[in-house]
């Protein structure tokens, strides 16, 4: 990763959705902080989706000693598109990384992240990271298998796995995107729709630390058809990405020029 002198301050913005992941706050907070600190001024938004257990309590706790950490909550569950969309939107960030709170993706991959997003931006407008040694159920890994086969023959997003939840990519490109339940899934495809390439980097898949899992076979495959379907649809409605460009008359192209001249 470059110099931290040549990465603004807090323009990294790390965000964890979470729903009922208590157990599991301090040491991933613990992980960002081994793998970011003296690398680049970077702030953490934890955003709680409706927890019932004392995440949200082991967050204010933790923030007491780490000032970087931002506590984001719904009032219920909204889901884990509307929590990275909330978290995003309070990012300070113009860079975003997120990862998943179950502890099962590891934060020391970020910095791999930010460096392929550095050296190809802005063609690139989202890095992916690509888990390796999944550690999962041979039922969840089949589940993973057809839901990315479908996806992908469909989208020819040519992404193997979508459901990393280890990703980087610019906080006004992904603000630009059209919301809808179910966004997360989907990112690769649509940032290629708005013209950028995707980067991926192969990441460690790590066991859960504690607690169960918040999504099941209909999240991850039946409830995604109809996602699937719509995104199908916005690819085919937008074929063209316009290079814009503003005409200026004559004069202001002169002045421009004399003030250009004057400045020498």
């Amino acid at each position: 990763m470059a110099s931290a002198g040549s990465i603004k301050s807090m323009d990294l913005s790390v965000v964890i959705p979470v729903k009922n992941e208590a157990g599991n706050i301090a040491p991933l907070v613990a992980e960002i902080a081994a793998a970011l600190d003296r690398l680049v001024d970077y702030e953490i938004v934890y955003v709680d989706d409706g927890s019932t257990d004392a995440t949200a309590a082991e967050i204010r706790d933790l923030r007491e000693t780490m000032p970087r950490l931002r506590l984001v909550r719904h009032a219920k569950n909204c889901g884990q598109s509307a929590a990275i969309r909330s978290g995003v939107k309070a990012a300070r960030g113009l860079w975003i990384a997120t990862l998943d709170g179950d502890g099962q993706n590891d934060p020391a991959f970020i910095p791999a992240l930010i460096r392929v997003l550095e050296s190809v931006a802005p063609r690139v407008g989202l890095v992916a990271g690509q888990r390796v040694g999944r550690q999962a159920s041979g039922f969840k890994k089949f589940q993973s298998r057809i839901a990315n086969a479908v996806r992908g023959a469909i989208l020819r997003d040519g992404t193997r796995d979508s459901g990393c939840g280890l990703k980087a990519f610019r906080r006004d490109l992904f603000l630009a995107l059209p919301y809808f339940d179910g966004l997360h899934r989907f990112l690769p495809a649509l940032i290629r729709r708005e013209g950028y390439d995707i980067g991926y980097v192969d990441v460690v898949d790590r066991q859960r630390r504690q607690g169960v899992s918040n999504y099941g076979m209909w999240d991850r495959l039946w409830i995604g058809i109809l996602d699937l379907a719509g995104v199908w649809w916005l690819i085919r409605r937008k074929k063209r990405v316009p290079q814009v460009s503003e005409v200026k008359q004559a004069s202001e192209v002169k002045q421009a020029a004399e003030v250009e001249r004057n400045a020498d």
